[in-house]
């Protein structure tokens, strides 16, 4: 048993799973979540339920799992809080914009808190497993005494720069890529069935030839059998991590011409009511483009 604390901030369908990881580690952990029922289900497993933020940030490290930035800015960044926090390190595991990043880093700086930038790949289940791919970026200090955390949670840190920001900026890329490969799979799926070959032929024929692996085996499946319930990744965070690309992008004036696509197609698929669905809903976009509802 470990004598680190940690508290855990965040508690959605990942964050659930990484806290639990860190209690089975050994690790003390203390949980917090603006609803009750993830804290109830953790303390069964073993964490502490935290009152408050304050409670959280009495421990030696802090880690956050929430959705955006909004959700970021308005629980832990609050100057009151950290200046009256004993954590010694945070490490913010959301995907958020770089500016975000930036503004994080300078004002954990002011109150004498670390501050690394820890984002993820991988869905719920790849969570529970422990098997996350963990991009991380901050000072190298920081990062070696990180670790034994980051082995609690995933199979791999990659290690991406000494400013937290360049971690956050991997993932967006990451995320926006995913994107990519989700809205060609659509077309293609979608060009096939009104030719008449059946989606599910076309997706097993690819996977199976020229893009094997997860990401067109898993999204092309969902897409060709239409089945984007439950929702591993919602519409809406995907639409924000376009969104975040752009940005990212108009920042440095990287070009990225498919991303003005991407993001219609995803507020599209918002305006159609498929917010809260998995992200590989956007093929319905597609499909409805083509004709075939």
């Amino acid at each position: 048993m470990t004598a680190l604390t940690v508290g855990f901030v965040g508690l959605g369908s990942m964050g659930r799973a990484m806290a639990a990881n860190l209690v089975r580690a050994g690790f003390s952990v203390q949980v917090w979540n603006r609803s009750p029922e993830p804290v109830k289900a953790l303390v069964e497993q073993g964490a502490l339920a935290a009152a408050g933020l304050s409670e959280v940030f009495d421990n030696d490290i802090v880690v956050s799992m929430l959705a955006d930035d909004h959700a970021v800015e308005s629980n832990l960044h609050d100057p009151a809080l950290l200046a009256n926090a004993r954590a010694w390190l945070h490490i913010n595991m959301a995907t958020v914009s770089l500016p975000l990043a930036r503004r994080a880093t300078e004002l954990h700086a002011e109150h004498r808190i670390g501050y690394l930038a820890a984002p993820v790949l991988g869905r719920a289940e790849v969570a529970e497993a422990g098997r996350l791919n963990i991009l991380a970026a901050g000072p190298e200090e920081l990062l070696d005494r990180a670790e034994p955390l980051f082995a609690a949670l995933g199979q791999r840190t990659w290690r991406l720069g000494s400013e937290p920001h360049q971690a956050n900026a991997a993932k967006i890329s990451a995320n926006f890529l995913l994107a990519c490969a989700i809205e060609s799979m659509a077309e293609a799926s979608s060009l096939a069935e009104a030719n008449g070959v059946k989606a599910t032929d076309l997706v097993e024929m690819l996977t199976n030839t020229v893009f094997p692996g997860p990401v067109y085996s898993g999204y092309g499946a969902m897409i060709a059998e239409r089945r984007y319930e439950p929702a591993g990744f919602r519409l809406v965070l995907g639409l924000k991590d376009v969104n975040l690309a752009l940005e990212a992008g108009a920042e440095q004036h990287v070009p990225l011409p498919f991303g003005g696509v991407l993001r219609d197609a995803f507020l599209d698929a918002v305006a159609h009511g498929d917010a809260d669905r998995d992200w590989a809903a956007v093929a319905e976009v597609a499909r409805r483009r083509a004709g075939l509802d």
